[in-house]
């Protein structure tokens, strides 16, 4: 069983930065693939970015990309996602999940993702 545990959610205003970090067993990167996601009120949980098993290859969202950063620690324990730049439009619950068993092809869809931390809000202000 694998626990996710999220943190360094918080209040910033438009411009600034946060980094979320994703706490977790030590994952073989060849195997697992781990990404963020997230969900604003109404609205469907979406792909923010994921590093690829096998290659450690970053992915993200076109809404994301050039101001967010995807990255993992050399003891393989902790995922982190650096946010540069936020907009008010960033503001959501940011969770983290892995899994062993994507294809490249599903890593964007929420569904295929066996394990999901608890989630920490990010809320930006204009």
């Amino acid at each position: 069983q694998v626990q996710l545990v999220e943190s360094g959610g918080g209040v910033v205003q438009a411009g600034d930065s946060l980094r979320l970090s994703c706490a977790h067993s030590r994952l073989t990167l060849s195997s697992w693939t781990l990404g963020w996601f997230r969900q604003a009120p109404g609205k469907e949980r979406e792909f923010v970015a994921a590093l690829w098993r096998s290659t450690g290859r970053a992915y993200y969202s076109d809404s994301v990309k050039g101001r967010f950063t995807i990255s993992r620690d050399n003891a393989k324990t902790t995922t982190y996602l650096q946010m540069d730049s936020l907009k008010p439009e960033d503001t959501a619950l940011y969770y983290c999940a892995a899994d062993t068993n994507l294809i490249l092809s599903s890593m964007r869809t929420p569904g295929q993702y066996d394990y999901w931390g608890q989630g920490t809000q990010v809320t930006v202000s204009s």
